[in-house]
């Protein structure tokens, strides 16, 4: 046998016990600091991040079982913390505070190694588009861009570190540009040009993209309960194996199916215990 075990903080150690969900991940493993404006409180994720990465170590860890077990002929227990898997994305942090003792803060949109980096308003009813510039040939080509203004030439923008002491001013000049253009505008025109751009969109436009469209990324599905709505398709497509996308199942529905078909059960026993309340 191979079994799974997933929880917040693994199996040992002085707090295995501790319940949580992934919103606690995201506090305990302090990415939840690292999110927001350096002059407001932690705002955290957007979602649970660690229930979207956490999964795939144990995918490639019951892969790696499989595969053992294929040679050997023995099963294995796997134990999955979401604390400890979550930590992994904040390496490069962690080594940095190993090897020079700086604590990582909030900085809202931008990089220590990009600038100009962040959100730009737009034309439009709360329309923005995110740029990016990391290295002198993006700047050349955003200042190309912007038409080569006065103001990209001052002293204060002609390194990196200048950009950076001066984020604040550049921000502004930058913003006075992009507010002119619609957020798809300004993406082309970045783009054509070579430096990364990319609109902010709504929901409502992520909904509706060309290309998730194309991909049949929202696939519609009838629920029992709540009856016709919309899913993400899986984003890996398999040639061979496609998959098939189902509505998420209710509670104890597949119950009988474990219990019988699974575990082995007889009829009459599953339902004498269905009498007695075993499974509520």
């Amino acid at each position: 046998m191979i079994m799974l075990s997933a929880t917040i903080q693994g199996q040992t150690g002085p707090r295995s016990t501790f319940a949580g969900y992934g919103w606690n991940t995201v506090a305990l493993t302090g990415i939840g600091n690292l999110t927001g404006w350096p002059d407001r409180s932690p705002v955290g994720t957007l979602q649970a991040y660690p229930d979207s990465v956490v999964p795939w170590f144990g995918v490639v860890a019951v892969l790696s079982a499989l595969e053992y077990r294929r040679r050997t002929g023995r099963g294995q227990y796997i134990d999955v913390s979401q604390y400890e898997t979550t930590c992994q994305f904040l390496a490069p942090l962690l080594l940095d505070y190993a090897a020079h003792h700086r604590v990582a803060m909030r900085a809202g949109n931008r990089c220590p190694y990009a600038a100009p980096h962040g959100v730009y308003r737009c034309r439009g009813e709360d329309r923005w588009c995110a740029i990016s510039v990391f290295t002198e040939t993006e700047w050349e080509a955003f200042c190309r861009v912007l038409g080569s203004p006065a103001w990209a030439r001052d002293e204060r923008f002609a390194s990196l570190h200048g950009k950076k002491e001066n984020e604040d001013e550049l921000d502004r000049f930058v913003e006075q540009w992009t507010v002119n253009f619609t957020p798809e505008e300004v993406m082309s025109l970045m783009q054509q040009a070579g430096v990364p751009a990319g609109v902010v969109k709504t929901n409502k436009e992520l909904f509706e993209d060309p290309q998730l469209t194309d991909q049949g990324f929202f696939q519609r599905v009838e629920h029992p309960e709540i009856g016709p709505c919309y899913q993400q398709a899986w984003p890996i497509k398999l040639s061979i194996s496609p998959l098939n996308i189902r509505p998420a199942p209710c509670l104890g529905e597949h119950n009988e199916y474990v219990y019988t078909q699974v575990l082995g059960l007889s009829d009459q026993e599953f339902v004498e215990y269905l009498d007695q309340g075993v499974f509520e």
